[in-house]
């Protein structure tokens, strides 16, 4: 869960404790079974799986992938703990990237994970899917917990400090080394402890069924549609303004994301995002000032030089019909600091729509961006119902994928929000004469 661990160094928890002050805490540095040896072949997976069926209430379950290190989100470890089973750790690549024994054995059991939505796709892919769904991370957000990593979840509700510092590391290496085996077995020791503690407090807020509609809406969310233009996300890409000049940013990371899904590699091993800007502006004019040039002058780039060379040189063969757009095309409303001179009236609705939400995130102990998501509320705002009643707005909240307690709690105060009006200019006394 590589990711969800972003927030462990923030300081601060809901106690205004900075992590480790607190002698309270107890670190746990091993799991208290002992480190669980690894599966790696179809006999034992077979075992884990009958273990695992023959164990009682919900079983927690994570997955480390080698984000930064690979090409694929693949699940390179799978990590499983249920009462009266014990914890589990299993090698996709050893069981032939197939774990629908541990899928079938699991039936009907609820799962909990910590950021559910960046493991439930790793772990589809190799046959995982839960029926029912508890994540921790996004529980905590609903509650209003400031830090919703597993390390500060877990130290300030269990008062237990876990093992950091393996999450970001390339999980695709083999073998795996102990200390992270222990890692990865931690992560799951508590996880179910955890799940109780936090809904605990859903229940004495009474959020338990918005978890609930929320934990659906992610077991069942489909993956996300390919972007039209996924190379405008390459890093520093506002630097360039020239089309000609665009054209060899596409040229380049398309070459470079070709490579690095053919070597499942992370295309920034290959060629970092600053390399390619840097050859769009700096315009070589030929093979040999490109690999005169910062990082392209490396050994692992000077091997690949004429790859990227022959990109540069099909980007300017291009005639200009075919050069990109200055700027991507519109994915709806335009952006929100343009609403002013665009549409005034759209303007104001978003104004009071935020500060009502605002308002509603303080009254609940909710971020504002889980009561609804910044795009819905500016797509409702650029296009609200024609008639702004709350069954109105929370007809228009569910079309644009709201859930129904975000719908039923936030449409009275948006309804009246989308009455709002620009202000008028002040009156001169000239204008009064």
């Amino acid at each position: 869960m590589d990711a969800a661990q972003t927030d462990e160094h923030a300081p601060g928890d809901r106690s205004g404790r900075t992590p480790g002050d607190d002698p309270t805490v107890v670190d746990l540095l091993v799991p208290a079974e002992g480190v669980p040896p690894l599966v790696t072949d179809r006999d034992a997976l077979a075992d884990t799986a009958a273990r695992l069926a023959a164990g009682t209430g919900p079983v927690a379950v994570d997955a480390e992938r080698a984000s930064g290190y690979r090409y694929s989100a693949r699940a390179y470890l799978v990590q499983l703990r249920r009462a009266g089973a014990g914890s589990f750790l299993v090698d996709p690549i050893a069981c032939d990237g197939d774990l629908t024994p541990l899928d079938e054995a699991l039936r009907g059991v609820e799962w909990v994970l910590h950021a559910a939505s960046q493991d439930l796709a790793c772990l589809a892919e190799v046959g995982m899917h839960p029926d029912r769904l508890f994540d921790t991370e996004l529980a905590g957000r609903l509650v209003g917990y400031p830090r919703v990593g597993l390390g500060p979840l877990t130290e300030n509700l269990l008062g237990v400090r876990l093992q950091k510092g393996h999450g970001a590391a390339d999980w695709s290496r083999r073998p795996l080394p102990a200390e992270w085996l222990t890692y990865a077995a931690l992560d799951v020791e508590l996880l179910v402890e955890l799940r109780d503690a936090v809904a605990a407090d859903l229940e004495r807020q009474g959020k338990t069924v918005w978890a609930e509609q929320e934990f659906e809406a992610v077991r069942l969310a489909a993956p996300p549609p390919p972007r039209a233009e996924p190379w405008r996300r390459t890093s520093g890409l506002h630097k360039v303004r020239r089309p000609a000049a665009l054209a060899v940013v596409r040229e380049l990371w398309e070459s470079r994301d070709t490579l690095a899904a053919a070597r499942d590699i992370a295309p920034g091993r290959l060629l970092p995002d600053g390399a390619i800007v840097d050859a769009a502006l700096r315009e070589p004019s030929r093979r040999d000032d490109l690999v005169a040039m910062p990082v392209f002058r490396g050994r692992a780039q000077r091997r690949l030089a004429d790859r990227w060379w022959s990109a540069i040189e099909r980007a300017r063969a291009l005639p200009r019909d075919r050069w990109p757009a200055t700027a991507a095309p519109p994915d709806g409303p335009p952006p929100a600091h343009r609403w002013g001179d665009k549409d005034p009236a759209a303007a104001a609705r978003l104004a009071a729509a935020r500060a009502a939400l605002a308002e509603l995130s303080e009254e609940t102990g909710t971020p504002v961006e889980n009561l609804l998501t910044p795009d819905l509320v500016r797509r409702l705002c650029w296009s609200p119902p024609e008639r702004a009643t709350p069954d109105a707005v929370r007809t228009a909240l569910a079309t644009l994928g709201a859930r129904p307690w975000q719908a039923e709690l936030t449409a009275p105060r948006l309804a009246e929000a989308l009455t709002a009006q620009p202000a008028q200019p002040a009156q001169t006394s000239a204008d009064a004469g």
